[in-house]
């Protein structure tokens, strides 16, 4: 009985090519690379700084005004990264502090049970960061990006003791964190990986002056190493609309003139 015969790629030879894989790619259960991604400009002329400043290699810290965007454009230029296959990095870890006692043993469940709560603000930004047609095929895309482990979230009570290599790490809300946990965070650092500090001095869960006062110098100590850039953002890269800008920008002119308010400390920490 004759042999069914192979179908030729057009090579001549009769087998069918094959593309090698990456180790990223043999990682991952679904790969998903940066095609599907949107591509975002930025709007303002810090959001552009940022975006110039990170492709330039540096680890930031973006700090200032709510609504200016810090969160969501750090996101989308480390899912570019992570997804590119050329690149050295593997996964984002996302921190931050889940409660403002740090704390979040006494809450039910395992890890991602007790943070999936603080996971949602996340997925919305990555919702648009991606060209999906309707909600179910984000919903699969995104369980997708989860399952290859492109993004995990982390809280500042797991992180000790870990060293995180080939990684972006994204530490939100860094204002809610003391000086000591903002200084471990930079020993987890490992090799192959970046760190971005995003937050805003004038919203922080932490009531102790001394407390605070490290934060600004933490601040001070990244502003003078070659290895980070440190972007203020204003009340004009307020990119939020409507109501919500209109609130931000009143908020901040009438609170920012309160003598001892933590505006003037967020002012201090600037000099």
């Amino acid at each position: 009985m004759p042999r069914a015969k192979k179908k030729s790629n057009g090579n001549g030879n009769g087998t069918s090519p094959i593309q090698p894989m990456s180790k990223k790619m043999m990682k991952r259960k679904k790969p998903i690379d940066k095609s599907y991604m949107t591509d975002i400009k930025p709007l303002t002329d810090n959001q552009k700084i940022a975006f110039d400043e990170y492709k330039a290699g540096k680890n930031m810290l973006l700090h200032g005004a709510a609504g200016t965007g810090k969160t969501f454009i750090m996101l989308y230029l480390a899912l570019q990264e992570v997804l590119d296959e050329t690149t050295p990095y593997e996964k984002i870890y996302i921190v931050r502090s889940l409660v403002p006692t740090r704390e979040i043993g006494f809450l039910p469940g395992d890890h991602e049970d007790k943070s999936y709560l603080y996971q949602i603000p996340y997925k919305n930004m990555v919702r648009y960061m991606f060209k999906m047609p309707d909600d179910n095929s984000f919903e699969m895309l995104y369980d997708n990006l989860r399952a290859q482990d492109t993004i995990d979230f982390w809280s500042t009570s797991f992180i000790r003791g870990v060293t995180l290599d080939n990684a972006i790490i994204i530490v939100d809300e860094f204002s809610n964190l003391n000086f000591h946990e903002l200084d471990s965070m930079i020993t987890r650092i490992g090799e192959d990986s970046k760190l971005m500090f995003c937050g805003d001095i004038t919203q922080t869960d932490l009531v102790r002056t001394n407390e605070k006062d490290g934060i600004s110098d933490f601040i001070r100590v990244l502003q003078d190493m070659k290895e980070f850039s440190c972007i203020e953002f204003g009340l004009d890269d307020i990119v939020r609309s409507g109501l919500v800008k209109s609130y931000l920008i009143s908020k901040y002119t009438i609170l920012g003139g309160v003598p001892n308010s933590t505006w003037q400390l967020y002012d201090n920490a600037l000099l």
